[in-house]
């Protein structure tokens, strides 16, 4: 199943500027396949004439070939068959190896940095000189070290200030399910984070998240009173005592215990 992501979300919602989006039209700013051809499709509706015609350089500069082995996929959308067959490109036959972390064609994905920069970005570099490197970044550069850059660097820029910055560090096809499970336990990122997080059906199989959510008092309300119902009676038990979640939740967390152990 092909899943939507934030990046895409916020695309869709038309929460974006101009140069990102011609960033976009230039294919630079894709982390996957599905990702990259949904923002070239968005796009070609775009309300700026250069980025349309940018997008649709950019799709067709995309190998028949990779085009038809990715629609060949059990899980794409008809409606991207339907948009791609619009302009003679059927599925593959025959079923092909894609690699679907990546982009169909890349433009130029490099952050556009000096050597010294790029150095102090690499694994393993000092984080203070990486938040040092990372605060003269421009804008665009941020978003592509979200995607391509380091889980250190993820680790950094998941406490943006800026929305779609964050968005775009979940959006990562580098991103691990350890980091999820650490961002969902780290207090200090937005609710829009977390709220992201809990919408990810395929983050949420993982237990460890759910709890970590339930356990944030910076997880929306909603989402956290939802969650309660999928913790174990030791999980529960701890939030219904936990000083350090809102009120509301303790409260819904010891009935919760109590129902339960009166059940049994």
């Amino acid at each position: 199943m092909i899943e939507p992501t934030p990046l895409l979300d916020f695309f869709k919602r038309g929460d974006v500027e101009r140069d990102v989006r011609l960033l976009a039209a230039q294919g630079a700013l894709a982390p996957r396949a599905h990702e990259q051809l949904a923002l070239l499709v968005l796009l070609l509706e775009d309300p700026d004439g250069e980025i349309r015609q940018v997008a649709d350089q950019t799709l067709n500069r995309i190998p028949v070939e990779a085009l038809q082995a990715f629609l060949g996929r059990s899980d794409v959308p008809i409606g991207l068959r339907e948009f791609f067959a619009d302009r003679g490109v059927f599925p593959g036959e025959i079923p092909a190896i894609l690699d679907l972390e990546a982009p169909l064609v890349d433009t130029g994905g490099e952050l556009g940095l000096s050597d010294e920069d790029a150095s102090l970005l690499a694994e393993g570099a000092d984080r203070e000189s990486a938040m040092q490197v990372l605060g003269k970044m421009t804008f665009p550069q941020r978003l592509k070290a979200a995607l391509k850059g380091t889980k250190e660097i993820r680790a950094i820029l998941i406490r943006d200030t800026n929305r779609m910055i964050c968005q775009t560090v979940l959006s990562s096809p580098k991103l691990t399910d350890g980091e999820i499970e650490a961002f969902a336990r780290m207090a200090s990122v937005s609710e829009d984070v977390l709220r992201a997080i809990g919408l990810n059906r395929k983050w949420m199989k993982n237990y460890k998240v759910v709890v970590a959510l339930a356990k944030n008092p910076k997880t929306p309300i909603a989402l956290s009173l939802t969650l309660l119902g999928r913790l174990n009676d030791r999980d529960l038990q701890s939030v219904s005592i936990d000083r350090n979640v809102p009120e509301p939740l303790r409260i819904a967390a010891r009935k919760k215990a109590v129902a339960s152990s009166g059940r049994r």
